[in-house]
């Protein structure tokens, strides 16, 4: 597959050839969706906790007799229904981590990857620079190509002067080459890659 090449003014540079087995695959909308929920779950932490009614201190004597008196029947003052009572199934810590093999990562991203090719979602670069790590560069780089929603930078080398650049821009998120995955791909609207970050790309996932 060949696809254009440009630069940070927008100006066409040349051609980039990409792996079909790769970056033209067919989408596959369970996978992806199985690897975001991964995704998500591995970030839960799973640390909020209560107390139920046999945690909570307190309420260890019949608050009345059982009848005679008009009022509802009591057993505790640390019931679900009375306050500072405890609470009726109580979040506990848990683990909401889920696993999925490195084989169906790998599609259901290089299918995100394919499909937002396709759709014409991705800019290949020839390289993101910035010379004195300016916000204002990278506006610039955005206004060029006309990039007005979410944008993800993935790049070849870890830059400071890039990534010191788009720190202040909300709608841009940078991240290395090696750390490329369907989360991010999917949710930003554009996908701008240098042409070094295809070639660590291809290299590490070739067929």
């Amino acid at each position: 597959m060949q696809v254009k090449l440009f630069d940070m003014t927008a100006k066409e540079v040349g051609e980039l050839t990409l792996n079909d087995q790769l970056f033209d695959i067919e989408y596959n909308e369970a996978v992806i969706h199985q690897a975001i929920v991964t995704r998500l779950a591995n970030e839960r932490q799973g640390t909020k906790s209560t107390l139920t009614r046999s945690e909570v201190r307190g309420g260890g004597i019949k608050p009345w007799r059982q009848k005679g008196t008009g009022r509802a029947r009591q057993g505790s003052i640390r019931s679900p229904q009375w306050i500072h009572g405890g609470v009726v199934f109580a979040p506990k810590p848990r683990d909401f981590s889920k696993k999925m093999n490195l084989t169906a990562k790998r599609v259901a991203m290089f299918s995100a990857l394919s499909q937002k090719i396709r759709d014409n979602e991705v800019i290949f670069v020839d390289a993101l620079v910035s010379e004195n790590g300016k916000t204002k560069e990278v506006v610039s780089f955005l206004k060029a190509f006309g990039l007005e929603k979410t944008v993800l930078f993935v790049m070849d080398n870890s830059d400071e002067k890039v990534l010191r650049a788009s720190a202040n821009i909300k709608a841009v998120s940078t991240i290395p080459a090696e750390q490329i995955n369907t989360y991010d791909i999917v949710k930003n609207a554009k996908v701008v890659i240098t042409a070094g970050a295809i070639a660590k790309i291809q290299e590490a996932y070739e067929v």
